[in-house]
């Protein structure tokens, strides 16, 4: 099972709840034969194009390591804390502003722990989880007004344990394609480092990671949606799956203990481009809801870019695109 399935979950009704590093064991959620968790096989195919969109990303990361402005791994803004509560947790109702329907409904309800605050930035995202139902919600530009929580995009999901990593019909009553916090509609808890797994050594999932610049007009599996805003034909699309070569030797490479943890996890179970973002960007757990910033310790007193810098940007692959839209 994932993360679920080896959750302690020490929240008393009302109170704000703090995953403690044993909390997460068990590693990511959905499905462990999601694209999220399962480990890419050897039959994983690379696109005809990937030489020409990897030297793209490469190009971009370059980029911004001589501006000294990337790239980088979202903490403490523009990432999500992720409040895991408890059975007993109270509701609170989110609003969700300029739209409603089946979306609304699933939001009407929500165990927000007292204290919980969304991320630091525009996007304001927010993530709770509870385990004992099983389901989870999610929120973009998350906020707390006089008349309560409100939000600008949302998502909520039954049976985490057993989803395949996007929404679907059987995500809730009524969902649609489009529920989400995230521009590709893929569950912002997909590819998130939490707290845990760093501090344990082992990131047992796919990593989700942002880009600059995305192809305008198409996605591809499993994005449902897409923003990106590019007609170059090289750029990578939003829903795209990369993986580090198979073959390439991580133990020979003399690599910072976090940047080995992500390049491994991106050999064995690949990178998901989710988002749009001013840099090329990974999504580590906000310690919003840690109850402190583990980060310094974790990043081994190193900036996020001084540890991509070591990352073997260039013996990334583009797998096979499945794209969807318009072109």
């Amino acid at each position: 099972m994932a993360l679920i399935g080896s959750l302690l979950v020490l929240a008393t009704a009302g109170s704000a709840l703090f995953a403690a590093p044993s909390q997460a064991a068990g590693g990511s959620a959905f499905s462990p034969q999601s694209f999220w968790n399962a480990p890419l096989g050897s039959s994983a195919r690379t696109d005809p194009n990937s030489g020409a969109m990897v030297n793209g990303l490469v190009a971009e990361v370059n980029s911004e390591l001589v501006r000294h402005y990337g790239p980088g791994i979202n903490t403490r803004e523009y990432s999500a804390p992720l409040y895991i509560v408890g059975p007993s947790q109270p509701n609170l109702r989110v609003t969700l502003d300029g739209n409603g329907g089946y979306l609304q409904k699933a939001i009407e309800a929500v165990p927000i722990p007292a204290g919980a605050k969304p991320a630091a930035g525009t996007d304001k995202h927010m993530i709770i989880w509870q385990p004992a139902t099983d389901t989870m919600w999610e929120f973009w530009r998350m906020e707390m007004r006089l008349d309560g929580w409100h939000a600008g995009a949302a998502g909520a999901m039954h049976g985490v344990s057993t989803n395949p990593g996007y929404y679907t019909p059987d995500s809730w009553a009524g969902a649609q394609p489009w529920w989400g916090a995230t521009a590709t509609g893929l569950p912002f808890l997909g590819g998130l480092m939490t707290v845990a797994e760093l501090q344990r050594g082992r990131i047992a999932h796919a990593l989700a990671m942002a880009i600059p610049h995305a192809r305008a007009g198409v996605w591809a599996w499993p994005a449902t949606r897409g923003d990106g805003d590019t007609r170059d034909p090289n750029s990578i699309p939003e829903g795209a799956r990369l993986r580090l070569d198979p073959t390439l030797n991580l133990k020979k490479l003399s690599l910072p203990p976090m940047t080995r943890m992500m390049a491994e996890a991106a050999q064995r179970y690949g990178i998901v481009i989710r988002d749009r973002a001013g840099v090329v960007a990974f999504y580590g757990q906000d310690p919003l809801s840690t109850g402190g910033n583990p980060y310094p310790k974790i990043f081994g007193n190193q900036f996020p870019d001084q540890l991509l810098a070591k990352f073997p940007w260039r013996s990334l692959q583009v797998l096979k695109l499945d794209l969807r839209g318009s072109g």
